[in-house]
């Protein structure tokens, strides 16, 4: 089995703490995603769990071993990288066996895997030539090829698909996604990409500042964010906030976030209109509407979605409205989730699972 288990993860460059308290479980065969924004961490922790950084402090275990301190060819894990990292002299073939020829695996067996995942990564009839006469898709194919020959039990990946464009990253998601559940790797992926992390992830642990914010599956994440950052952070546009100083029948402390698919908006006709339509932003299906407080021309945009059939026009005068239950509440103080009257703690930490 290939469970990885992180525990109070610490890491110190120069007395600063970039990684700190991270503790978290990846069962048998799960995707997990780090998902965070630029300095958070993720790559810093996935690269001790590579091996390639020394922890100031905690555990690491793949596997049930502890592999804290162990080098990392020893950890039984293949990784792909940011950059393609392919020999631009090298064939295809070569490119993906290099590993393999390294640790001198017989030339049989070397054959017998080349085959097989050249088919499965679609690059049969691409084996003969060089990285540089294909394109990105097809090099970050190879790259994943490379990671899956060597048929290690554990796969990390440090944003593998920044350097696509949009349609590609599109399909790369799904290809990768297909790959890990049909192999049954356990996989742990570094993006700052929401989109990527909400439709490949089992579980997505958000970090924020060289810790856990909130970790949980997609759904939890995007329904029930703990944090005013996990709120924001999480979703597009984001969540929209509310305080006593720009929406009436708030108390004071208390920040109300609404999604923007739950925020209804109306013709004012004159009346009670509090807002007035900056922008429409057309999606087809949807348009994402970008409201400006009449109150308050400087203030926050409010932000909501709606049928792109239905959308308003530029510059017309609206109200808004939402339900109840469509709320989300957090401490002004702490940034904290509050629930049932209390607040709750958003994790620094999350538990084995």
């Amino acid at each position: 089995m290939s469970r990885i288990d992180v525990e109070s993860l610490e890491k110190r460059f120069d007395e600063k703490a970039v990684v700190h308290d991270v503790s978290f479980s990846v069962p048998h065969g799960d995707l997990c995603v780090l998902l965070g924004p630029s300095g958070c961490g993720k790559s810093t922790t996935l690269r001790l769990i590579a091996g390639l950084e020394d922890p100031t402090g905690g555990q690491i275990s793949i596997g049930g071993q502890d592999v804290t301190h162990l080098p990392a060819k020893d950890r039984r894990i293949a990784m792909v990288f940011q950059s393609y990292a392919l020999f631009p002299h090298l064939s295809v073939a070569d490119n993906i066996l290099f590993g393999l020829q390294v640790r001198r695996v017989a030339k049989d067996e070397q054959t017998r895997r080349l085959a097989g995942v050249a088919a499965l990564t679609g690059l049969t009839e691409y084996l003969g030539r060089k990285p540089g006469q294909l394109s990105g898709g097809q090099r970050q194919r190879v790259a994943l090829a490379r990671a899956i020959v060597s048929e290690q039990p554990v796969c990390l990946m440090d944003e593998p698909l920044s350097n696509l464009d949009a349609k590609l990253r599109n399909e790369m998601r799904l290809e990768i996604r297909a790959l890990q559940q049909r192999l049954a790797m356990t996989m742990i992926y570094v993006t700052h990409d929401q989109i990527e992390a909400m439709t490949m992830a089992d579980r997505i642990i958000l970090m924020n500042d060289g810790g856990i914010e909130q970790a949980g599956s997609p759904s939890d994440l995007y329904e029930r964010p703990a944090s005013l950052f996990a709120a924001r952070f999480i979703g597009a546009p984001p969540m929209n906030m509310f305080t006593a100083a720009t929406r009436a029948g708030l108390p004071d402390g208390i920040i109300v976030g609404v999604r923007a698919e739950h925020v209804a908006i109306e013709p004012a006709f004159g009346r009670h209109d509090d807002h007035v339509v900056a922008s429409i932003e057309y999606l087809g299906a949807d348009a994402i509407v970008a409201l400006r407080p009449l109150a308050d021309p400087q203030g926050e945009h409010v932000f909501a979605r709606v049928p792109g059939s239905r959308r308003p026009d530029s510059g017309e005068r609206v109200t808004l409205a939402w339900l109840p239950h469509d709320e989300h509440r957090f401490d002004a103080a702490t940034g904290l989730r509050i629930e049932g009257g209390t607040m709750t703690i958003a994790p620094k930490s999350v538990q084995k699972g």
